[in-house]
């Protein structure tokens, strides 16, 4: 039975299809701090490839940022000049998303306030496209990290509540978007890293974001994208620089359980021994370990070596040959090596039953 949703929050894929539905609307995405809001820009410009874009970080903006006021000599009058970040002197539609809208100073919101507008949105004088995308971002106000918002904007703008992704909406991701295996292989096999604090059961979670606790790091989709990059160059770091690192990214407890995946990293066989002797290559003996080497032969399959890769994991217990199966079939830079390799094919006519 499928789960269901009883209007509380969307999904980011949920949200983009809302906005592409009905463009004409102003949606407020919010939700915890480093969940990937902010990447639904990148969606929908993919969507909409005719579309311009306009990225505006609104705190860190001022009237000057929005639009200049310049003397029009021959009619003895002012003109406000957009600034060029909202493309609208392009002529094309726009796609514009006010990040972190609910931080902004009042009177840079009050300037903004016309493109919240269904019927001639516009950004001082000048009338946006009809085709034009305008989406405000924020934070929850349980966040406690200063996001307001004036009832007659509220009035003008629908609010969505982004969920975090769950760890496996995660891994879908971070497979397409080269995310360090040992930190793919960390998620699946410490899926609470995941959880939300508006989940009271997980007041004594020590990954994730508490606003009533001090923290100076946590684990979020954001964080975990960082940590990846630190883990991408740790044969350049010694061992105490790396969980130094780690501990900023993703805070000390998250560091500390990560760690350890680092160490089955390097204790792996080698991908060459894999692909050379899959039938005598060494096994990993480690559910930490074999999380590990299946993320890390997705991000590594090709056309060459898939063969001899599924003939190694079909040696591995049958968990792994399904997470690998699957985590494969899903990925779209990967899915068309993995249905055009007989060995595959001939896996998943095997073992229907695993998927």
């Amino acid at each position: 039975m499928s789960h269901i949703n009883f209007g509380g929050t969307v999904t980011l894929k949920q949200a983009a299809q809302i906005i592409l539905a009905t463009p004409q609307n102003r949606y407020l995405l919010q939700g915890e701090p480093g969940i990937g809001k902010s990447s639904l820009l990148k969606t929908l410009a993919a969507a909409l490839p005719e579309h311009e874009v306009a990225y505006c970080d609104v705190p860190n903006m001022d009237l000057g940022d929005i639009a200049m006021p310049v003397i029009d000599k021959e009619q003895k009058i002012t003109c406000y000049y957009p600034n060029g970040r909202f493309k609208v002197h392009t002529g094309k539609p726009v796609i514009t998303m006010l990040d972190e809208f609910t931080k902004g100073a009042d009177p840079v919101k009050n300037m903004l306030h016309p493109m919240l507008e269904v019927a001639n949105p516009r950004l001082g004088d000048i009338s946006l496209h009809s085709k034009s995308i305008t989406f405000l971002t924020g934070n929850l106000s349980t966040d406690g990290v200063g996001d307001t918002l004036k009832a007659h904007s509220r009035n003008r703008i629908i609010p969505l509540t982004v969920s975090k992704p769950t760890s496996d909406e995660w891994l879908e991701w971070a497979v397409n978007n080269d995310i360090e295996p040992i930190v793919m292989a960390w998620v699946r096999q410490h899926p609470h890293a995941m959880a939300s604090y508006t989940d009271t059961s997980q007041g004594d979670n020590p990954f994730i974001y508490h606003p009533k606790k001090v923290q100076t790091a946590f684990v979020s989709p954001r964080s975990l994208e960082r940590v990846s990059n630190i883990l991408k160059v740790r044969d350049q770091l010694d061992a105490d620089s790396l969980i130094c690192a780690m501990s900023g990214a993703i805070g000390e407890a998250a560091s500390r359980a990560m760690q350890a995946f680092v160490e089955y990293q390097d204790q792996l066989p080698t991908w060459e021994s894999i692909i050379k002797t899959p039938k005598t290559a060494t096994l990993p003996d480690s559910a930490g370990a074999c999380s590990v080497l299946v993320f890390g032969a997705i991000a590594k399959i090709d056309k060459s070596n898939i063969s001899p890769f599924m003939e190694y994991v079909a040696r591995m217990e049958a968990e792994w040959q399904a997470c690998f199966a699957i985590n494969v079939a899903k990925s779209p830079s990967k899915q068309t090596i993995a249905f055009s390799s007989k060995a595959f094919s001939d896996w998943v006519a095997a073992n229907e039953d695993l998927l």
